[in-house]
C-alpha cells in the first residue's frame, strides 16, 4: 500500500504504539524502498522533532513516510502533507487513534484523507478492533453520533441541562 501511495506522489503517516516496531518500520522503508522516512517517538529531542515536521511538511520534499509512536505523535502536530494514515497496530482507546488520525486531517488539508487500520484475524488486534467497535456502538446509542439529541429536548429538559446546579455551589 505504501508503494501505491508514494507512486501517486502522496505522503503517509504510520502510527504504532511500540517503539521497536517504529524502528523496524523505518529500517524497512529506508532499506527496501529508499523512501524519505522520519520517525518520531517519545525520546525524540524537541529540536529534532520540529526539524522533521518542517522537512516533512515542505512541499519541495519528496513524498515521504512519517512513522510516529501513537502517544508522541497523537497531539499538537499538523502533518497535512500526508493524506494516508496507517494504524499499524491498534490501540484500545478509539479517541487516541482519532487524535492521531487528526494529524493529517487539519485546516490546510486540501486532499481526501484515507485511514487504513491493520489487524490480523485471530489476534489481539482483532479483539481490540471488536472492543473499539463495541465502544462506538454504546456511545452512539447513549449520545448519538452528533448533537441532534440536543434539539430533541423539550424546553424544561433543556433548562435542566444548562442551569447552574445550586446544590453544587452551596
Amino acid at each position: 500500500m505504501s508503494e501505491e501511495v508514494i507512486s501517486e506522489g502522496d505522503s503517509l503517516l504510520v502510527f504504532t504504539q511500540f517503539t521497536e516496531i517504529g524502528e523496524a518500520l523505518q529500517d524497512y522503508f529506508k532499506q527496501s524502498f529508499y523512501y524519505n522516512c522520519y520517525y518520531l517517538h517519545g525520546g525524540t529531542a524537541r529540536q529534532k522533532r520540529e526539524e522533521m515536521i518542517r522537512e516533512f511538511q515542505d512541499q519541495e520534499t519528496a513524498p515521504s513516510v512519517f512513522i510516529l509512536s501513537l502517544k508522541a505523535g497523537g497531539v499538537g502536530i499538523t502533518l497535512t502533507k500526508a493524506n494516508h494514515v496507517f494504524h499499524f497496530d491498534r490501540w484500545w482507546n478509539p479517541a487516541v487513534e482519532d487524535q492521531a488520525t487528526d494529524r493529517a486531517f487539519r485546516i490546510g488539508q486540501k486532499k481526501n484523507v484515507f485511514v487504513h487500520k491493520f489487524l490480523a484475524l485471530g489476534t489481539l488486534e482483532e479483539r481490540i478492533d471488536q472492543m473499539i467497535e463495541d465502544k462506538k456502538k454504546v456511545a452512539s446509542a447513549i449520545v448519538g453520533s452528533d448533537e441532534s439529541w440536543l434539539t430533541e429536548l423539550d424546553n424544561e429538559s433543556f433548562k435542566e441541562l444548562i442551569v447552574l446546579n445550586k446544590q453544587a455551589v452551596v
